[in-house]
């Protein structure tokens, strides 16, 4: 083959590969390639704290799961088990992972104000519930209402009262003042108040116990200190659990009535349970806490306007409305498994 032949031949390859050099980086594809999508924006975080390990708490968490998935947010979780420095421990921690909110049930109304304000000094948004802080820190503070809880408890333990007991009634509280004072105050002068007038009732003994353990010895030694008592009213779950079981030990089971407040599996049962001993406890709405402080975050983050404070009213179950009983039963059980999905 002639040179002149060769030479062209060789440019003529050149040409066709530099051709398909431009079109796979050039022209419209190259401007493809260079207009990618820009990166998707973080996902929103948030942080949901609580103090205890019971269903109550459980349940505020489930429902804070729930609306988090339904919106596409990460929801991080934290105990701080009664525990001011765990609380601490806690919102520094999250404040260093940058989270977005917080979603608090705080330790302590003065306490708890230092941590979070440094949180907040750091931009992240502060939704308090079921316990309050006295700042203005949180946006927004949800609870069911402390007075309501016992007021409803009291409302049936006095018809109990003037109905079954001839007007009469030696009385026992047990509240949970050295943890939340505040809260526990609300709900026993709650109760108090739907029985003024009742000459007949004294309250013998107040004293403090909020988990199982503790109301168990607690009311014990009540019951052998004041062999007369008739009646208990408990002011949290812990507290009514232990006050059951206390009149059960001491084998005075239709001797000694127990009301109470809060509400779990255990507590149903023994509302349905033939021992007579607890007649009533009013329920928050823990689940509707956990997922209104989620959505309120939400709208907070969004610069939406939120309620400043919001109070739920409690759902009052007794042993002699069974029909309510199986209905929340069926509302209980269908968010445990949500929450444990």
């Amino acid at each position: 083959m002639r040179r002149e032949a060769r030479l062209a031949i060789a440019a003529l390859i050149m040409a066709v590969v530099a051709a398909m050099l431009a079109g796979c980086s050039g022209g419209n594809g190259g401007a493809q390639n260079t207009a990618q999508s820009e990166p998707a924006a973080p996902k929103i975080k948030l942080a949901g704290i609580v103090f205890q390990e019971d269903q109550f708490f459980r349940l505020v968490l489930f429902g804070m799961r729930d609306a988090a998935k339904k919106a596409g947010v990460e929801l991080l979780e934290g105990n701080s088990m009664n525990k001011p420095e765990k609380e601490i421990e806690l919102i520094n921690a999250y404040i260093a992972r940058k989270v977005d909110a917080i979603l608090v049930s705080p330790l302590s109304a003065k306490g708890s104000i230092t941590a979070l304000k440094l949180a907040h000094d750091k931009g992240i948004k502060v939704i308090a519930h079921n316990t309050p802080i006295e700042s203005n820190i949180p946006a927004a503070y949800i609870e069911c209402s402390a007075d309501d809880l016992g007021a409803q408890t009291g409302k049936v333990a006095r018809k109990y009262i003037e109905e079954k007991l001839g007007g009469n009634a030696k009385l026992a509280v047990i509240e949970f003042k050295s943890l939340v004072p505040e809260q526990s105050d609300a709900r026993v002068n709650g109760f108090k108040r739907q029985l003024e007038g009742l000459q007949g009732v004294q309250i013998v003994a107040e004293q403090d116990a909020w988990l199982p353990e503790q109301a168990v010895k607690k009311v014990g030694d009540i019951l052998t200190a004041q062999p007369d008592i008739n009646m208990i009213y408990a002011a949290n779950e812990g507290g009514t659990i232990g006050a059951v079981m206390a009149v059960k030990n001491a084998g005075k089971a239709g001797q000694v009535v127990v009301f109470g407040t809060d509400s779990s599996e255990q507590l149903l049962s023994f509302l349905r349970s033939d021992d007579n001993i607890l007649q009533c406890t009013t329920s928050q709405r823990p689940a509707e806490v956990g997922a209104m402080a989620v959505e309120f975050a939400l709208k907070v983050l969004k610069g939406e306007p939120v309620e400043p404070h919001v109070e739920m009213t409690g759902i009052c179950l007794s042993r002699d409305d069974p029909a309510g009983l199986a209905a929340f039963e069926e509302t209980l059980k269908q968010w445990m498994e949500r929450g444990n999905s």
